[in-house]
C-alpha cells in the first residue's frame, strides 16, 4: 500500500481483473486491466502525467504556466489532476456533445473549460485546431498535443506494458485494444512484443472510427456513428502510428449494450462505453481464436461516466438502440460465423 505526497503519485500500478462470466463462455482466460483505479479515474491519467513530466523535464513547461489540451473529457480529467500535483493550471477545450458527467469532473478539479461545437477536423473551429491556436495566443500556455505527443505512447511503454507482462506472469497471448490517440494501443504492443514476439494484438474499432478501413484498405474511411467517446481517429496520428498490430475487427454499439448488461448483471462490472467495446474485442477475439488464450483488454475509466449515454434509456431510444440483442449467445454465435471471420483484418 502507498502513501503519496501527491494524487499523482497514485497513477498506475492497477490491477487486473478476470471476467468470470466470459471466460466460462469461451475456454480462455479475459481479463480487464482496471484503470479506473488511477485518482482521475481513467487510463488518461498515465499520459498525462508522463507528457506534463517529459514536458517539464525539457523545459517546455515549468510551474505556474497553464496546460492547454483539446479533450474528449478524460485526458483532460487527467492533466488538470497532475496540473495541481505540479503547480500549473489547466484549460480543456471540449466539445459540447460528450457526457455532462466529464465536463462537471472537469470543474471540479479547478480545470477552465472551453466547449465547442463538434466539427470535422478539417474545420478550423475542431477543438483540436481551437486548443492548438489557444496555446500559440500566450507565452504562458503549453499544448499537450496528446495525439502527436509520443510521450503519450511512452506511459505506456515504460509502465502499463511492464505492469501487464508482470501480473499475467510472462503468460499473456492477446492484447485488445480500442484507439483514441493510439498511445494505449501502441505503447502496449511494442512493449510486449519485445518480451513475446508471438503475442497477438487486436485493435477494435467502433463505427464512425476510420483506423479498421485504414488498417484493411490503406484508406481512411468510415460509416454510421458511434456513441463511444475518445475512441476512433479519422487520420494516421503519431502515436498509433508506433503501434503493433496484428488484426483489427469494427464492431457496432448494439454489441457493446449486449456486453455491457451481460458482465454487469453477471459480474457486477459496470464498464463505460470505451471499456465495453474493448470486451467485446476480448470476446470475439476468444471466441474466434478458439479456447486456452490468455487476453488482457483495458477498462479505460469510471462506468458512470457513460450513465448519460450507454445506460440512458432516453439517450438509447434517440439513437434508435433500444432494440439491441438482450441474448449474449446471439452475439457469441455471430463472432462464430464465418461472415465475422472474413470481416477481420490481418488473419
Amino acid at each position: 500500500m502507498t502513501v503519496a505526497a501527491h494524487q499523482a503519485d497514485l497513477i498506475g500500478n492497477t490491477d487486473l481483473l478476470r471476467i468470470d462470466s466470459l471466460s466460462q463462455l469461451t475456454g480462455c482466460e479475459i481479463f480487464i486491466k482496471c484503470e479506473y483505479q488511477n485518482p482521475g479515474g481513467s487510463i488518461k491519467d498515465r499520459a498525462a502525467l508522463q507528457m506534463v513530466q517529459d514536458a517539464m523535464q525539457s523545459g517546455q513547461l515549468k510551474r505556474g504556466m497553464t496546460i492547454v489540451e483539446g479533450t474528449a473529457g478524460n485526458t483532460g480529467i487527467g492533466l488538470a489532476l497532475v496540473a495541481k500535483s505540479f503547480g500549473l493550471q489547466m484549460l480543456a477545450v471540449m466539445p459540447n456533445d460528450q457526457a455532462k458527467e466529464k465536463e462537471r469532473v472537469l470543474e471540479l478539479y479547478g480545470a477552465k473549460l472551453m466547449t465547442v461545437d463538434p466539427c470535422p477536423f478539417s474545420n478550423p473551429n475542431h477543438f483540436y485546431h481551437k486548443a492548438c491556436k489557444l496555446a500559440a495566443q500566450h507565452k504562458d500556455h503549453w499544448w499537450a498535443n496528446q495525439f502527436e505527443n509520443t510521450s503519450n505512447m511512452r506511459a505506456h511503454y515504460l509502465h502499463t506494458g511492464p505492469e501487464i507482462w508482470q501480473q499475467m506472469q510472462h503468460k499473456v497471448d492477446i492484447l485488445v485494444a480500442s484507439a483514441g490517440t493510439g498511445g494505449t494501443i501502441a505503447g502496449t504492443s511494442v512493449y510486449l512484443k519485445k518480451q513475446h514476439a508471438g503475442l497477438q494484438v487486436w485493435l477494435v474499432d467502433p463505427d464512425g472510427s476510420g483506423l479498421y478501413q485504414y488498417l484493411k484498405n490503406g484508406e481512411f474511411a468510415n460509416h454510421g456513428s458511434s456513441m463511444t467517446e475518445g475512441i476512433g481517429i479519422m487520420r494516421l496520428v503519431e502515436n498509433f502510428r508506433q503501434a503493433k498490430v496484428d488484426r483489427a475487427i469494427n464492431l457496432p454499439d448494439r454489441d457493446l449494450l449486449t456486453l455491457s448488461r451481460f458482465v454487469r448483471n453477471k459480474d457486477g462490472i459496470v464498464l463505460g462505453s470505451s471499456s465495453a467495446l474493448n470486451v467485446a474485442g476480448a470476446l470475439a477475439a476468444a471466441v474466434t481464436s478458439g479456447p486456452g488464450k490468455r487476453i488482457v483488454t483495458f477498462a479505460c475509466d469510471l462506468g458512470e461516466r457513460s450513465a448519460s449515454k450507454l445506460y440512458n434509456p432516453q439517450y438509447l431510444q434517440q439513437r434508435g438502440l433500444l432494440d439491441y440483442d438482450k441474448d449474449i449467445q446471439h452475439l457469441l454465435a455471430r463472432y462464430r460465423s464465418d461472415a465475422f471471420a472474413m470481416s477481420i483484418v490481418g488473419k
